[in-house]
């Protein structure tokens, strides 16, 4: 059997289609495909070939190496290492500047210089103060006032609504009820994760403003929205895909 029947043989085994693939490893569908039929042109080169092998690989549980080494024997054979000297060693010399000594005379002199202005603004500045402070008790001026207290609010009474305060975050969690494909993303299409939920996980996410989950399979997970338990969206009708934001789950 050759690589890309293999690689198709065991997507279909594990339940996932061409496109949930693609989603959970990056690659494109037309890529994916054409590796199915044994055809690497789209790749980009033997390098990224390997690569797209073994993501697909772990995607749909199996062993990469021995496809790779199979890939490997039909292509010219697996890259040569490169040695760490050649890797790093220079073409040409570099040419290092000789380190001057730092001038100590010049260095203490500006600290005196400093310590001295310093010391000059204190005094004329503190002999200022005591000047304008006993002119202000001959003329008699009067104390300026004591900054008066903000009204503090009264509390509210038995019985009054409370505004409850606006949220800042989305929050999501998430338990699965049987195995299913999920990806989720947060602000602006972050991934926040991809991947295959077995029966008992349980995940939890957070973003600012937005989240959006996709689902393999309807009713195949239990959701929680903003602390609100949702139940299980979608039963029975295929994937599944859902926005929500800091005021979900809406309240009719």
């Amino acid at each position: 059997m050759s690589i890309g029947e293999t690689l198709a043989k065991e997507r279909q085994q594990a339940g996932l289609s061409v496109t949930q693939v693609s989603l959970q490893t990056r690659i494109r569908e037309t890529v994916i495909r054409g590796m199915e039929a044994d055809d690497f042109s789209a790749c980009g080169g033997n390098f990224y070939a390997r690569g797209h092998i073994r993501s697909i690989s772990r995607v749909i549980g199996i062993d990469p190496e021995p496809l790779v080494s199979e890939f490997d024997a039909g292509h010219g054979g697996a890259p040569q290492p490169v040695s760490a000297v050649s890797a790093f060693e220079p073409e040409q010399p570099v040419a290092f500047r000789e380190r001057r000594s730092p001038n100590w005379s010049a260095a203490m002199a500006l600290a005196l210089a400093l310590v001295l202005i310093y010391g000059i603004v204190q005094v004329v500045g503190h002999t200022t103060g005591r000047e304008q402070r006993t002119a202000r008790r001959v003329a008699g001026t009067p104390a300026a006032p004591a900054p008066s207290r903000p009204p503090v609010a009264a509390p509210p009474k038995n019985g009054a609504p409370v505004v409850a305060a606006p949220r800042k975050t989305v929050e999501l969690r998430v338990e699965a009820r049987r195995a299913t494909w999920v990806d989720v993303r947060g602000d602006k299409g972050r991934p926040l994760f991809s991947g295959l939920l077995r029966a008992g996980d349980e995940k939890r996410w957070t973003a600012k403003k937005k989240i959006t989950i996709v689902v393999g399979v309807g009713g195949g997970v239990r959701m929680t929205v903003n602390g609100k338990d949702i139940g299980a969206p979608g039963r029975g009708k295929g994937v599944q895909r859902m926005d929500f934001g800091r005021g979900d789950p809406k309240t009719t």
